[in-house]
């Protein structure tokens, strides 16, 4: 079952990465950019224990396979 992700809620919201990335799994959206319609055009999200950011196209966290909703 996807996750289901609301564009307008993704700020701050914290997510648990399946497969750890680069020894990180525990992850908190840092910043999401809009355009004039406030469709997100830009998401960027930051490890939480090396505080790394990286840019994230913000469709892959709907995948369940490969992102977990909250931090488990």
């Amino acid at each position: 079952m996807p996750n289901k992700v609301n564009p307008k809620k993704l700020l701050h919201s914290k997510w648990t990465a399946v497969r750890p990335i680069n020894k990180q799994k525990h992850f908190v959206i840092v910043s999401v950019e809009y355009d004039e319609e406030q469709v997100v055009v830009d998401c960027q999200i930051q490890a939480i224990m090396s505080k790394e950011e990286r840019f994230l196209d913000w469709h892959d966290l709907k995948d369940d396979s490969v992102w977990r909703q909250g931090w488990h």
